[in-house]
């Protein structure tokens, strides 16, 4: 074991020196992260004008989604809320448009998942069919979501959909597909996208990952605070998943999760492969993680590789790990040119983990017996494919 580690130790610095040896000259990638563009229209649009009231037992959705379509039809501007609590299922920003959710506001997420349509997405790694997000940013240009209001996506009946699947798929030896089938509601989506911003929004209670920016670029996320602990234990809620994006900066954020807190995700095995798009060109500095599974993670999906990654000024503060590499010897990808420095760990359980095993039971793929292929589910036999 001291053997292992020594082992690990010195094929990190080797690492790091070299990057820092060849890449510190080339760093001027770093200067080009993040939005280039924010909504310019200063046009208010009320939703209570469009039937949205503060009432908990009211589902507001297409209210909500009226004042961001009209909004978007007449060139854009800023959506807003009279203070109050408003319930509501997947809303989806348009280009131009700035939804703003002001202090004194907070969003509720609908707790029933018919009020969350399923689109065509990727999920930890692999491309299908899942539930929107309560919050998504889709195939649109110069975005916002803003504001120093409230998202509580009161995720703990996805948690328990989950747990309840995940006793009974460990029991049939189906471990690798239970995360897959529970289809639980991710908050915010940014996905095939350019050009957005979103700043200073307190989320909490995520029903799966919290913030995820995927096939996306040209993206900034500042001064959010993640709160998923508040109404107990949720699994998998990460706080901010980079997945195969590019021109991303993070900064100046808090999160308190109860998984990866800044990940960095490229797909998984064959999927991810066949895919394969790198997450690239990312800054993220100035922020901060407590509870979660790592400060810094990059995997486990791995396979269109990452690269070109600033993370400085960050601390970590009870977290499970300060700096985490993680993947499985079936899915492929390069992991090179990571910068991570002036951090500050406290407290945390290791300072740097680096396993290219992880957690076996979820990552690698075994039919057991008694299922016919050819009647499984598509993202089965997505996950069944040999790499």
């Amino acid at each position: 074991m001291i053997k292992y580690l020594s082992f690990a130790g010195v094929a990190f610095l080797v690492l790091v020196q070299f990057a820092a040896a060849q890449g510190d000259g080339n760093m001027d990638w770093t200067k080009k992260v993040g939005a280039t563009s924010f909504p310019v229209s200063k046009k208010i649009f009320n939703t209570a004008d469009y039937g949205a009231v503060s009432d908990t037992g009211i589902v507001n959705t297409v209210f909500i989604q009226k004042a961001i379509d009209d909004c978007a039809r007449k060139g854009g501007g800023i959506v807003i809320f009279k203070p109050g609590n408003y319930v509501t299922g997947s809303l989806f920003i348009k280009s131009n448009v700035q939804l703003r959710i002001d202090k004194g506001v907070v969003l509720l997420g609908s707790q029933h998942f018919e009020d969350y349509p399923e689109i065509d997405t990727r999920i930890a790694g692999i491309e299908m069919k899942w539930p929107a997000a309560l919050i998504n940013i889709i195939d649109v240009k110069n975005a916002a979501l803003t504001g120093k209001g409230i998202i509580n996506a009161r995720g703990k009946f996805c948690w328990d959909k989950y747990w309840t699947m995940r006793k009974e798929y460990e029991a049939k030896g189906l471990r690798w597909i239970v995360d897959y089938d529970a289809k639980r509601v991710r908050t915010v989506l940014v996905q095939n996208a350019a050009n957005i911003t979103l700043q200073d929004i307190t989320v909490k209670n995520a029903g799966f990952w919290t913030v995820q920016l995927l096939y996306s670029h040209h993206i900034t996320v500042n001064g959010i605070v993640v709160r998923n602990n508040e109404d107990g234990k949720g699994p998998s809620t990460d706080g901010v998943d980079v997945d195969s994006s590019s021109w991303v900066l993070i900064e100046n954020c808090d999160i308190d999760c109860n998984d990866d807190d800044f990940c960095l995700k490229a797909g998984r095995d064959w999927d991810g492969l066949r895919v394969n798009r790198p997450t690239e060109y990312v800054v993220i500095r100035k922020c901060k993680a407590r509870k979660g599974g790592g400060l810094l993670t990059l995997g486990s999906e791995t396979s269109g590789g990452i690269r070109h990654v600033l993370a400085t000024g960050l601390t970590g503060i009870g977290t499970g790990n300060g700096f985490h590499i993680k993947s499985a010897t079936t899915r492929g990808g390069t992991v090179e040119d990571i910068h991570f420095r002036d951090c500050t760990l406290d407290s945390v359980g290791n300072a740097f983990m680096f396993t290219m095993n992880w957690n076996p039971a979820y990552s690698y793929s075994t039919l057991p017996a008694g299922y016919v292929y050819d009647s499984l589910p598509a993202h089965w036999k997505v996950m069944l494919q040999k790499v």
